[in-house]
């Protein structure tokens, strides 16, 4: 299914359910004594059917209050899955009678949280609402222009207004290029600018429903801009899930769209060269990019040199090995990773055994009534084999984890238009699930892992034909999941182009993120929706860019890479290391998530930092200078382990290699750093000196590593390691080590 039917399904999902909310809302009668909402906790539930329970809530509120109507009016929530108990409004002396029930645990007026954002940024450590953290220290990015190539951009979203704005910096030189549904006015004081580019091809193969305009039909560049430089927007969720305030990293940056990508034909390389070079002139200081080929876009290496960071994603091939893009070593290339945030439903056999998953389920696809389980086994669980037999019936697809997945599309639509009542289905994670997608169907669809799908196998061979089965709705939770871990689609090293070169660069949060939506999502009430992707983890680390950025202006883009990477954690929130996800979870490794997952904060300050100037990079390839001429930058000309990269990748140490490195000290002007070492496995690592000195007048110091084969394996695949400087503070800069053993100078990886 295409991403615009997709869409279109989407919307027509959402006005039915809109038209199904009760919108009317009852006056307080001015006689009566003031009510607030408390929460009735009433422990364990009694019934397995949620149905009772709610039934049992309203008797014990029609006990009190006098009537069953009474009852209905007060109620607010009635929590009857995982446990008993309700929120209704009631008077002080009314929550005193029942705190005195005998079935009644306790009783708690309701009390507000904190609002979290779509959850991305407070996981990251960024509260806005700090004032002495590092946006408040930042002026919240105030003044930086983000540049956001990509298709296009929504001026009606709240994220984008302009109220507080002064006039744009007055380097800014951009334009607002009109077009159908978009006019001058579209741009304002924080979207200062917008322009679209469009070739011949892309005109032919293009959706019909494109507009040639800066106008976003598609939907990415919303997301991402408002991810990266978007307002503080409260109170945004979609439909009631992930409910929380929405903003940019930097919210005080201005913004302005390169629309370079259009639905069906994608984004033509020319274009985007036009692009970047507009960019330039126009005076952006941060440019993001969600988007990628197998080949490099040197021409960035010119607007690197021009000190503006340029940010890429990764890619969404992963797990497979070697299918990273945007791999240049000027740029910034950012892996996918999860949040500590989840989406629990709880399914609940006939047997009572409850088995917790993630899905979005909402009440106009369930009504949480137990139904028959029908089994699809292994290649039968296909769109054509799903009959009328499976009215009013669960469909459970069940096979080895060798199968090749079936057409998950096709199979929920047909068990929908054919009366089933929702599809379970094991998958290895749900990273690329937790989007839009579930939210747009009739049904519930939900996925299990292969431990809970063989229970529930099991359960169904023992109970043929009885066995029976009810799915929860969808809750939010923050803090009770493992985080970060590299998400599985997030495309993995090590560079095919630079095998020099670790990629990618960090790891920042991609999945299931909560941004501003496209305009027909507007109209219907709908502004912020779900995306995953690296494309979503791509402007996290751009918003990041234009805060510290704002803080360091001085920063050169390799200064601020070398922030980033140094300071990344390389443990989740559990203080184990981190996993990455894939057909078999295992601890990630510098080419998952390069350096490690993003932590801001650290980043602001990072004690040593490894510096590059346009003219290194040059020195390293056959650009004589330029990017032309017959020469190209792919060709290394001196040892890439001598770039001053805040990483270090040998991809063919036979016996003996060094590496020299480059600091310069942020930090305290007087600061001694030591280093500690961890070599990879058979691998002798030295640092001379081991010790760096520094002062007011030396704030540059260099080093070399040496690397040693200390064990003669056959022909060897990568071992990991790392260097970390320490100056008995706070100051840990660990940049990442790969090596690979070699014996014969040309040897393929594939067995």
């Amino acid at each position: 299914m295409s991403r615009l039917s997709r869409q279109s399904l989407f919307l027509s999902f959402l006005l039915q359910f809109l038209l199904q909310l009760p919108w009317s809302s009852h006056a307080l009668k001015q006689s009566e004594p003031p009510t607030k909402l408390y929460i009735v906790y009433l422990g364990e539930r009694r019934h397995d059917d949620a149905d009772l329970v709610t039934d049992s809530h309203h008797d014990i509120l029609a006990s009190v209050l006098g009537s069953k109507e009474a009852a209905l009016e007060s109620i607010v929530y009635s929590y009857r899955y995982s446990f008993s108990g309700f929120a209704a409004r009631l008077t002080k002396a009314q929550a005193s009678i029942i705190q005195g029930l005998p079935d009644v645990v306790s009783v708690r007026e309701n009390h507000i949280h904190q609002l979290h954002t779509s959850r991305s940024w407070d996981f990251l450590g960024m509260d806005y609402r700090q004032p002495n953290g590092l946006l408040a220290k930042a002026k919240y990015g105030e003044d930086i222009i983000i540049g956001v190539l990509d298709t296009g951009i929504t001026p009606e979203s709240p994220s984008f207004t302009d109220d507080g704005y002064g006039p744009p910096p007055s380097k800014w030189k951009g334009i607002c290029q009109v077009g159908p549904s978009f006019e001058a006015k579209s741009c304002n004081r924080k979207l200062i600018g917008a322009r679209w580019y469009i070739d011949d091809d892309t005109l032919s193969s293009m959706s019909k429903n494109e507009i040639l305009s800066p106008r976003d039909v598609e939907g990415h560049g919303t997301h991402t801009a408002s991810t990266a430089g978007g307002n503080i927007v409260h109170n945004a969720s979609i439909l009631g899930l992930a409910t929380g305030t929405v903003r940019g990293g930097a919210p005080r940056a201005r913004v302005a769209m390169y629309k370079i990508c259009w639905s069906g034909s994608g984004c033509s390389a020319a274009v985007q060269l036009k692009a970047l070079d507009d960019a330039v002139y126009d005076g952006v200081d941060v440019l993001s990019l969600s988007l990628g080929s197998p080949l490099e876009d040197l021409d960035t290496l010119h607007v690197v040199a021009k000190g503006i960071p340029v940010v890429y994603s990764a890619g969404n091939d992963g797990p497979i090995a070697q299918t990273v893009e945007n791999s240049s070593p000027w740029l910034l290339t950012v892996a996918a990773a999860t949040m500590d945030r989840s989406f629990p439903v709880v399914i609940t056999l006939g047997d009572n055994h409850k088995f917790v998953a993630q899905s979005f389920v909402l009440s106009r696809q369930t009504t949480s009534q137990f139904s028959e389980i029908q089994v699809f086994e292994g290649d039968d669980c296909n769109a054509d084999n799903i009959n009328s037999t499976v009215k009013g019936k669960t469909v459970f697809c069940f096979g080895t984890k060798l199968d090749p997945e079936p057409d998950i599309n096709s199979i929920i639509k047909v068990t929908g238009d054919k009366g089933g009542t929702g599809v379970i289905m094991p998958k290895y994670n749900t990273d690329t699930l937790l989007q839009d997608g579930p939210l747009t169907l009739p049904i519930p669809f939900v996925v299990v892992d292969y431990e809970i799908a063989y229970r529930i196998y099991q359960y169904t061979n023992e109970n043929d034909g009885t066995a029976k089965v009810k799915i929860s709705l969808t809750q939010t939770t923050i803090g009770k999941v493992t985080a970060p871990k590299v998400a599985a689609f997030s495309s993995r090293g090590p560079s095919s182009i630079y095998p020099g070169v670790i990629k990618p660069d960090i790891a920042a949060v991609g999945v299931t993120i909560l941004a501003a939506a496209p305009k027909d999502f507007i109209d219907l009430g709908i502004p912020y929706h779900f995306e995953s992707g690296t494309s979503m983890a791509c402007p996290h680390v751009s918003g990041i860019v234009a805060v510290l950025k704002s803080l360091h202006p001085e920063w050169s883009p390799a200064a601020l890479k070398s922030a980033i990477m140094t300071t990344a954690l390389t443990y989740d929130n559990d203080g184990m290391p981190i996993q990455a996800n894939g057909r078999v979870q295992k601890i990630a490794d510098p080419f998952d998530y390069g350096a490690g997952f993003i932590n801001p904060n650290m980043a602001a300050d990072p004690g040593l930092i490894y510096d590059i100037s346009a003219s290194d990079y040059l020195k390293f390839f056959n650009c004589m200078g330029g990017l032309g001429s017959g020469d190209n930058c792919t060709t290394v000309k001196g040892s890439l382990a001598d770039l001053n990269l805040p990483s270090i990748a040998i991809p063919n140490l036979k016996t003996f290699q060094v590496a020299t490195r480059i600091v310069t000290n942020v930090g305290q002007a007087n600061a001694v750093y030591k280093a500690f070492l961890q070599p990879p496995v058979g691998i002798e690592m030295a640092v001379e000196p081991p010790v760096l000195v520094f002062s007011k007048d030396r704030k540059v110091q260099s080093f070399k590593v040496t690397f040693k084969v200390t064990r003669r394996p056959i022909q060897g695949d990568y071992r990991f390691g790392s260097l970390a400087w320490h100056d008995g503070g706070n100051h840990w800069v660990r940049i990442p080590i790969a090596v690979r053993i070699v014996i014969e100078e040309i040897y393929s990886k594939i067995s």
